[in-house]
């Protein structure tokens, strides 16, 4: 074990510890008819003397409740900026957020890595994305890693092209070419680019780190931190295959979309670790059909991967499963169509 590594991620989460929003929100997105966005809160502590301000903080109000709502019916933009301040008993805080109109697809369907089988994309490339936004997906799954200086970049393993991405620094990295031409993204370049669309989500895998639990904590606060500080909440929805890493996300944002990927955790443990759903390989669906009705009681969405065959998807959607993710969403979202 490269004992550089280990310090550094013991480093970063030292410097990231403490770290969380200083407000959040309920929702980041509306739709028409209900003025109500999402209340604003504070981790662990009480809110007074709310003000919001920005350009277009007039269509905004704040109420008794401290639910931001619109008091303007909104116009024929789909994205609003607004900076809410307030005070804590420790002080001052302020933040900014960006609230979109709903419009992402409902039709459950999660491209595996982006759309990429049947053209020319690479897999978690910006093409894979694209391609995936244009077939019109509920959600484009993608996956995080950090390189030994702390830079995050999507890649599904650990390794590429015999790179291993948690030994490298990010100029070694963002050097090596992906097989249609593209260079490999970094995390800031994969959620800007999907910022630029409403229609399909941004299923954030974390991966674990190969280092240590430390590092994979690391990973996530650093994760969790970008999507703030780029205003992507309304795009995001958090998997991970370590459950602390989930607990973590939860913990920094009580309001994210978190899913546990692994299958050993009842949806009644899931639900009470605050988590909003599973995620679990098609097999352990398979043998714990109680899962579906389980989860649904308790309120969690139920994804499925990675689901290729068509009679099994059919099967999914007899099932009610929330969301099926698959390498050939073209064919299920044919299926769906014809459902």
């Amino acid at each position: 074990m490269n004992k550089r590594i280990v310090l550094a991620g013991i480093l970063s989460v030292l410097s990231l510890s403490g770290m969380a929003q200083d407000l959040l929100l309920t929702h980041y997105t509306y739709k028409e008819g209900n003025p109500t966005v999402g209340k604003i809160s504070a981790l662990n502590t009480s809110l007074s003397k709310i003000k919001l301000s920005g350009p277009q903080a007039k269509y905004f109000g704040v109420n008794e409740n401290q639910e931001l709502y619109f008091k303007k019916k909104p116009d024929s933009r789909t994205s609003y900026e607004v900076k809410i301040e307030a005070q804590k008993p420790s002080g001052k805080v302020s933040q900014s957020f960006q609230i979109i109109k709903d419009e992402f697809h409902p039709n459950g369907v999660i491209a595996h890595r982006g759309a990429w089988k049947h053209t020319e994309a690479a897999q978690n490339s910006i093409a894979s994305l694209q391609g995936a936004i244009k077939l019109g997906c509920y959600g484009s799954e993608f996956d995080v890693h950090m390189s030994a200086d702390s830079v995050l970049f999507i890649n599904h393993d650990p390794q590429i092209q015999g790179v291993e991405i948690e030994k490298a620094h990010a100029t070694q990295l963002s050097a090596i070419q992906l097989k249609n031409g593209e260079k490999v993204p970094t995390l800031e370049q994969y959620l800007s680019e999907g910022m630029k669309q409403k229609g399909t989500k941004l299923i954030l895998e974390i991966k674990t780190s190969i280092v240590g639990k430390e590092r994979s904590l690391a990973l996530t606060e650093k994760v969790v931190k970008m999507v703030r500080d780029l205003k992507a909440q309304a795009w995001v929805e958090y998997i991970a295959f370590d459950y602390d890493v989930c607990k973590k996300v939860v913990a920094l944002d009580p309001y994210a979309k978190v899913a546990y990927l692994m299958g050993n955790q009842t949806p009644e443990q899931v639900a009470a670790d605050k988590l909003t759903g599973l995620d679990y390989h098609f097999k352990i669906m398979q043998s714990k059909e109680n899962y579906f009705d389980e989860a649904k009681q308790k309120h969690l969405t139920v994804n499925v991967w990675t689901v290729n065959d068509p009679e099994l998807m059919k099967w999914l959607m007899d099932k009610k499963a929330d969301f099926i993710t698959t390498d050939e969403p073209e064919q299920l979202l044919s299926l769906k169509k014809q459902q």
